[in-house]
């Protein structure tokens, strides 16, 4: 690094490959100082004037601006505004043609100035070393300014590297003929510009600044001299003349010896480059407040009268300017924007400067002459030679005539920076900056569509992605609204069967008390059951018992003599006169025992029921009324059952006095002899029918367990007849006969029945 800074301090520079060496033609327009021109009757502002995308109009049609205000706005790094030349009112905002060789439309603010050049709120900053440097960077955003040099990139973005800085260069070499904009700016600003440096070494922080001059700009050089001569950081470099010395890449070859890498920015090797008018307008925008609103502009060629540089408003037509200097337009009108090496042809006059115009080249035909008519390429590789870029002209050409735009890119065609040198020495003359330029924008517009049909691509994708994204969220929350319903019915099903069970455990719970008693009721009424089953069983073995010894003992009573009489007699008597009153005897007491027996049924009848509605009347007293009135029906068919059962027993008496009346004439002996066999037979009879009743009863109780009614009923009867024949239990109670145990079954039989019905009638209405 110290070698390289000696080699700077003593002026020896490195060369770069190729150049040419055209007249610069120079003194025709840097005699006189820069002249002020008056405002147009319209200016015609360009809405984008820099390399980026275009800020956003922020003016309206018949709005009155400032001087110094802003027209467009934008958040886009990448974008300056572009600021009213003068106060007026906003006449229109249309398309107007463009600085461009193909003068294609753009959009532009016109404006109608009011000559009164009213400024703006200016808010210079003086103080810049105090402030934070993201603060000047925004004051030179704000303030428009972009390259003035070249291409017109950001200069905002130019001063806000990320990579440390080694050497900010500073180019005012200005080796396009013709043109001494930059040479005057020097001679009368230098202070103006070495304050622009200034602030570009507060914000790099370089260490070195490299001030390059051609040799032809001797009092530039030295008024760049005197304004930096108190830094020694400044240096000042007065290289030798050659054409393109003033390119980017080749004025850093020249000052410093190191190359731009391809593809790559100066910034790589750590070098940042501004233009001289781009720090004149960092030194206004700063120091003054204002925006770049105005730039010197070259006027030259033998077409003018007097050919000067004057400071031209952004957006005033040429005509304006031509008109001022006094233009004298030929039989074939020729007008360049820029130099006769890098400048193009404008389409007409009506194109306003905008903040790359440096020139306007009104040449003679004796002084620029008509291109003749190209000819075949002979390879002589003159262009070759002359390319500061050390590229192939004669394959780019190629290449980009036949619209291989890979081929041309394989061969570096972008690394060409359209400074006409190897056009300037075709011996073929053959315009090959001009199928150069044609073949970038054709790979540009290329290039922008596929940008465009990848973002394109990239929406459609998005947008699919969002629709399946969309989809597959619908059919979650589908699905999760679906999941919610069953889970909803499911917990709406748990209630219900929740409810459905407590309901049932709670009637469970009311029901158990009665359930315990009915259960130990059933069980109370079985083991009656089984008691009076075993006393039925007992009672049908004695009166069987009792009737073999009957037989035995009326056999042994009865006589040989009274054995013969019977055996001999013609009509056998159907009974005597004692065993006739023995008969009414027996029938009485069977009546009174029919009697007892249905008012002992009536009681326990009426206490069943009154156990029975026990358990239902602790439910309701609905119940309990029900319960009364069928134990009341149940009463009342008792009743009846007995008095049938007395009626019978008073038929059966009337009719046991007519075969008493029937058989007295019947001889005594013969009845005393035909009675006992009679009445043994009855009786053997009446016992064997009380067996098989009992044993019948007792089936029918083993199959219907749970009819405690029934088998209560016919218990009971049993047992009461049970109680009432120990009661009468004499010899003559033993001779009673088959029908009065028939009555006594009946009757309990048919109070049974009675009780069953009423406790039917009774569910029936509950139902």
């Amino acid at each position: 690094m110290e070698s390289l800074l000696n080699r700077i301090k003593n002026q020896r520079w490195w060369d770069f490959p190729g150049g040419v060496h055209p007249p610069s033609r120079k003194d025709i327009s840097n005699q006189g100082s820069i002249d002020n021109i008056a405002l147009p009757e319209l200016l015609h502002v360009s809405v984008k004037q820099h390399i980026g995308s275009e800020g956003k109009i922020k003016v309206e049609v018949g709005q009155r601006v400032l001087k110094g205000e802003a027209l467009t706005h934008s958040a886009n790094p990448f974008s300056v505004p572009v600021h009213a030349p003068t106060s007026g009112t906003i006449e229109a905002i249309d398309v107007h043609p463009s600085a461009h060789p193909s003068a294609l439309p753009e959009m532009a603010v016109h404006i109608k100035p009011d000559g009164l050049g009213q400024w703006i709120d200016l808010k210079p900053m003086q103080d810049y070393q105090q402030q934070n440097k993201s603060k000047v960077v925004e004051a030179i955003c704000k303030a428009g300014i972009s390259g003035m040099g070249g291409a017109g990139f950001p200069t905002h973005i130019k001063v806000s590297p990320k990579k440390d800085v080694q050497f900010l260069i500073i180019n005012g070499i200005e080796c396009e003929p013709y043109i001494t904009s930059d040479d005057r700016l020097m001679r009368e600003y230098a202070w103006q510009i070495r304050q622009g440096i200034d602030v570009l070494q507060y914000l790099l922080n370089p260490k070195q600044v490299l001030i390059g001059i051609e040799d032809n700009k001797p009092e530039a050089a030295e008024a760049m001299r005197v304004a930096c001569r108190d830094n020694e950081q400044y240096q000042i470099c007065v290289v030798p003349t050659k054409y393109p010395a003033g390119g980017e890449k080749q004025l850093i070859q020249t000052l410093t010896g190191q190359e731009v890498p391809q593809n790559g920015l100066p910034v790589d090797i750590g070098v940042i480059m501004q233009n001289v008018g781009t720090c004149y307008a960092i030194a206004d925008a700063i120091f003054s407040g204002k925006p770049l609103i105005q730039r010197v502009v070259t006027l030259t060629g033998e077409q003018f009268d007097a050919p000067q540089n004057v400071w031209a408003p952004i957006g005033t037509p040429i005509s304006h300017l031509l008109a001022h200097a006094g233009y004298q337009p030929a039989s074939t009108e020729r007008l360049i924007m820029g130099g006769p090496m890098m400048g193009f042809a404008l389409a007409n006059d009506h194109i306003p400067v905008v903040k790359t115009t440096n020139c306007i080249l009104a040449p003679s035909l004796s002084e620029m002459p008509l291109p003749p008519q190209k000819q075949a390429c002979i390879r002589c590789s003159a262009c070759a030679d002359a390319c500061p870029a050390s590229l192939l002209p004669q394959q780019l050409l190629w290449y980009a005539k036949a619209d291989d735009h890979e081929k041309a890119q394989e061969y570096n065609l972008f690394d060409c920076i359209e400074c006409g040198a190897c056009a300037y020495v075709c011996p073929s003359d053959i315009p090959l900056v001009h199928y150069y330029r044609t073949a970038k924008a054709d790979i540009r517009s290329a290039q922008q569509e596929k940008i465009q049909a990848d973002k394109a691509r990239e929406r459609f994708e998005a947008r699919k992605a969002r629709l399946e994204r969309d989809q597959i969220e619908r059919e979650e929350k589908h699905r999760q609204a679906a999941e919610a319903r069953k889970q909803a019915m499911q917990a709406d099903g748990s209630d219900a069967k929740a409810k459905i069970a407590a309901a049932l455990a709670r009637a469970k719970a009311k029901k158990a008390p009665s359930e315990d008693t009915s259960q130990t009721a059933d069980e109370a009424d079985n083991k009656k059951q089984q008691v009076a089953d075993a006393i039925a069983r007992a009672k049908a073995k004695r009166a069987a018992k009792q009737s073999d010894a009957t037989i035995d003992k009326a056999q042994d009573g009865v006589s040989g003599d009274e054995l013969s009489n019977a055996d001999n007699a013609t009509k056998p008597a159907d009974a005597a006169p004692a065993d006739v009153k023995k008969q009414q005897v027996a029938e009485a007491i069977a009546r009174a025992k029919a009697k007892r027996t249905a008012k002992l049924a009536e009681e326990s009848a009426s206490e069943s029921s009154e156990e029975e509605s026990t358990p239902i009347a602790a439910d309701s007293a609905q119940d309990d009324k029900k319960q009364q009135v069928a134990a009341a029906i149940a009463r009342a068919k008792a009743k009846r059952e007995a008095k049938l059962a007395e009626q019978q027993s008073a038929a059966n008496d009337k009719a046991a006095d007519n075969q008493q009346t029937d058989a007295e004439p019947a001889g005594a002996s013969s009845a005393d002899n035909s009675e006992p066999e009679y009445q043994q037979k009855k009786q053997r009879v009446a016992a064997a029918i009380a067996k098989a009743k009992a044993k019948k009863a007792a089936q029918q109780r083993a199959e219907k367990p749970q009819d405690g009614s029934e088998s209560e009923a016919i218990s009971e009867p049993e047992a009461t007849s049970e109680s009432l024949s120990s009661e009468t239990d004499t010899p003559e109670n033993e001779q009673q006969t088959a029908q009065d145990k028939k009555q006594r079954i009946a009757a309990a039989v048919a109070k049974a029945k009675a009780r069953q019905q009423a406790k039917k009638d009774a569910q029936e209405d509950n139902s």
